[in-house]
């Protein structure tokens, strides 16, 4: 199976990381999309956010979460009392994956195992370099890419999880241990709705809410 692990340049900073990032073509969906969507924050974020894939507006942007899923995330940030210069936002995977309606519209299309697999060593890469204090997996694709194809939202979210404890591989992201090797607290994980599912729910002031409290509560392990 092809995957991105020949194009991520081993110990690179995030901003060779994006460059590399640029000319991937670990899995087929980069042959359709725009460009590759990789990433925005800072490599200091005490928290990082984890979604699913760049959408149409991301894909022509080349930036994560500036659609209409991301303005809602934005309010979210700001109603939950966090400082957006503290969040590291990215996706598990880096290009947009659609069907064509009729006509020139792009329709999203969920990522499947084998492409989330694929780009995965991109995410790994990024852990390598940040230090989060909480990561927050934004809807059901980021979880399982977290914490393994079991792993169901529906069940568990808004429930702040040690991380090693909850991550299918936590070594990938280079966090196991990582209290015992400098003294740091292990991070926190937890798993929350995807911002576009806010805007598909059919009471969206209720799905918001939730998400604005699953927010708080991740907010509340920073030290």
């Amino acid at each position: 199976m092809t995957s991105a692990a020949d194009f991520v340049p081993p110990g690179a900073s995030l901003d060779r990381l994006r460059a590399a990032a640029r000319e991937c073509t670990g899995c087929a969906l980069y042959r359709d999309a725009t460009q590759t969507v990789f990433s925005k924050g800072p490599a200091s974020a005490r928290m990082v956010f984890v979604g699913e894939q760049p959408g149409d507006i991301e894909d022509r942007r080349g930036e994560p979460f500036v659609g209409p899923a991301g303005k809602l995330l934005d309010r979210a940030v700001e109603e939950a009392g966090l400082d957006p210069a503290d969040v590291y936002t990215t996706n598990a995977v880096k290009h947009f994956k659609f069907t064509r309606g009729s006509g020139p519209r792009r329709i999203h299309a969920t990522p499947d195992r084998a492409e989330i697999l694929a780009c995965r060593p991109w995410l790994v890469a990024e852990f390598a370099v940040l230090s989060p204090q909480v990561v927050v997996a934004l809807g059901a694709t980021a979880a399982k890419a977290l914490f393994g194809p079991g792993f169901r939202v529906t069940r568990s979210r808004g429930v702040l999880m040690p991380w090693p404890a909850s991550a299918e591989h936590p070594e990938e992201f280079g966090q196991d241990g990582r209290d015992e090797e400098d003294g740091a607290a292990s991070p926190f994980a937890i798993a929350t709705l995807h911002p576009s599912a806010v805007l598909r729910a059919d009471d969206r002031e209720l799905a918001f809410k939730g998400l604005v409290e699953d927010l708080r509560l991740a907010a509340s392990a920073l030290g």
